[in-house]
Order: structure tokens, then C-alpha cells, then sequence
């Protein structure tokens, strides 16, 4: 149901090369790159998130409660997710591990411009 997901970055660049990398394991690359604006997927027509520079030329700001959540096929692959996002400049925010008894697994981290996401795994 969800084509794409847009967060406000501050550094192009960085931000393309930060989830490019960061999802390139699972076949996540630049799909469309239009200069203020790139998608990053594992193909077109497949759900996106989109780096951007703000439209109105303010500065991006994380939304408080907003976060995106990332799927992985095991607890194995969102410790590797993880640790992964660190290598390349996140910052952690909150280290993997059991956050529902039996149900649910996860990990949360900070892009380089302070955008929450999860990596997480029902099960």
C-alpha cells in the first residue's frame, strides 16, 4: 500500500550513499534521482524512500514520533542491519533485542540527520 516514504536530509550525497549502502545486501539502490529529490529501492515500481532537500529551502527536522520501520528475515539480519546503519554513521537508538516477549524483535537507529528508523523482525 505504501509507494514511498520522504524524509528531509541535509546532505544529498551523504543520504543517498547512507541508504544506498545501507540496504545494498537486499539489492536497495538509486532508482530515480532527480537532484533535490532521490529514491532509493530495490526496483521501480517497488516501495521507496526518498532522500530529500525540503521543497520550501528549511531546514529538514526529524518529526517527533515519526519513525520508519524497516523489515528483516531474522533477528540475525537486524543485528547485521544494525550494526551495518553504525558503521556507515548512524547513531544508535536502541540496541537490538527482544522489545515484545515471542512477538517482536528490534533495533533503532539515527540517520546522520537524526531521522528514527527500526529494523525489526514478528516472531
Amino acid at each position: 500500500m505504501i509507494g514511498y516514504v520522504t524524509i528531509g536530509v541535509n546532505d544529498m550525497e551523504r543520504a543517498k550513499a547512507f541508504y544506498a549502502d545501507l540496504f545494498a545486501e537486499k539489492g536497495g539502490k538509486v532508482v530515480i534521482d532527480s537532484g533535490r529529490i532521490a529514491f532509493i529501492s530495490v526496483a521501480k515500481g517497488q516501495p521507496m524512500l526518498a532522500v530529500c532537500e525540503p521543497y520550501d529551502k528549511g531546514d529538514p527536522a526529524p518529526g517527533n514520533g515519526v519513525m520508519l520501520a524497516f523489515t528483516a528475515d531474522s533477528k540475525e539480519e537486524v543485528d547485521k542491519m544494525h550494526a551495518r546503519a553504525l558503521d556507515l554513521g548512524a547513531t544508535d537508538d536502541g540496541a537490538p533485542g527482544q522489545r515484545i516477549p515471542g512477538r517482536f524483535y528490534g533495533a533503532y537507529a539515527r540517520d546522520p540527520d537524526g531521522n528514527k528508523f527500526c529494523f525489526y523482525v514478528f516472531g
